[in-house]
């Protein structure tokens, strides 16, 4: 690699594994506490029918859900899940996003020129790899940034608590109850138009996330309970944060990741070895 530019020498797979995990952890660190606002907004009146709900609202739009969190439960609550977040991230974009270029060659056989039904077909790939990867980081975190909904009883202890307590007290399907159409149909959109795609289906699985072991029976059922509960309005709830979480996600996730990248280039290349 004597002579060669960082930019000149294509990246390795390790190379990419490593920004893309480490870019999306950044992220996820500056932009977690959204998450939590839309996790917190999305499970609220979960139990009440809609006009019950809404007299009785805990939560009111973004800030109103991160103030009243600071002010009752102190400003670590807006970080609860972070480690299983991070796990989440560092699993979940290391697969999808340093995958994907590899992906993509094995279905051109190695062609510069990829079609778009290949590119969406190794969009597809990768992304239900890395949903199988990182499925029980998810739950993990989304478990526990809805903690504070049970009276302030701390349901799980620590994130190797949580592991173990779901896969005892549900077994191992526990740890991946998910519906995939979310996580393909946020993939195949972008911005504005994913959150309102894929917002409804994103309450469904928070609630089913979160859900005791026998309250639901499927992602369907649970869907079918919001409806019936709270009415079509329900399945919007935490918009705004979502909306906001995945736009600021994104700029700062693709912007650290290209840094993250030509820096690991820049020192393979200087070593004169591949990394």
């Amino acid at each position: 690699m004597v002579g060669f530019k960082a930019t000149d020498v294509p990246p390795t797979a390790t190379v990419k594994f490593l920004g893309a995990g480490t870019a999306a952890c950044i992220a996820d660190l500056i932009t977690f506490p959204l998450d939590t606002a839309k996790v917190r907004l999305q499970i609220q009146g979960e139990s009440q029918g809609p006009v019950r709900a809404t007299a009785s609202a805990q939560y009111r739009g973004v800030m109103g859900t991160i103030l009243t969190m600071v002010r009752t439960e102190g400003p670590r609550s807006l970080y609860n899940g972070l480690v299983a977040g991070l796990q989440r991230q560092m699993s979940f974009a290391s697969v999808r996003i340093g995958l994907y270029d590899s992906v993509k060659q094995f279905y051109t056989k190695g062609s510069e020129h990829a079609s778009i039904g290949s590119r969406l077909l190794a969009g597809s790939t990768t992304g239900a790899l890395a949903v199988a990867v990182a499925q029980p980081t998810d739950v993990v975190k989304v478990r526990f940034q809805a903690q504070a909904r049970a009276g302030g009883g701390r349901r799980y202890q620590s994130t190797v608590n949580a592991y173990k307590t779901i896969a005892r007290e549900e077994g191992f399907r526990g740890l991946w109850k998910d519906d995939l159409p979310c996580h393909f149909t946020s993939a195949f959109g972008a911005g504005f138009c994913t959150t309102v795609i894929a917002s409804p289906v994103d309450v469904v699985k928070t609630r089913y996330m979160n859900s005791a072991l026998g309250q639901y029976s499927s992602a369907g059922h649970c869907a079918l309970t919001m409806l019936q509960k709270e009415g079509p309005r329900a399945f919007y709830k935490g918009f705004m944060p979502s909306f906001l979480r995945l736009g600021s996600w994104n700029v700062v996730m693709f912007v650290t990741y290209e840094q993250l990248k030509r820096a690991l280039m820049a020192a393979c290349t200087s070593r004169e070895a591949p990394f």
